[in-house]
């Protein structure tokens, strides 16, 4: 599953730099977070940095993005280069 920055968000600027993938950046009203991106750490971390970090608790498992945690390792695998999507090869 991808995280979602809810309308709580206070714009602290500390979960964007957290993020190993990427995937948190500004948005119009407060941060938000690329789902494409988002693996919640898994690969990097044992828990999701920016969830950590954050101090109004204002990030959520995104419910339109659900993923398992294979899913998870999967991307974090494809994000890395360690694998490559489907697809790629097909040139």
């Amino acid at each position: 599953m991808a995280l979602l920055i809810t309308d709580e968000c206070i714009n602290c600027d500390v979960c964007e730099p957290e993020c190993p993938n990427g995937a948190i950046s500004p948005g119009e009203e407060f941060y938000v977070i690329e789902a494409s991106l988002c693996t919640e750490c898994v690969g990097h971390y044992e828990t999701s940095q920016c969830v950590e970090v954050c101090p109004v608790d204002c990030i959520i498992v995104d419910p339109q993005h659900q993923e398992t945690r294979e899913e998870l390792q999967d991307k974090y695998l494809k994000l890395t280069g360690q694998r490559e999507s489907v697809g790629a090869a097909d040139g």
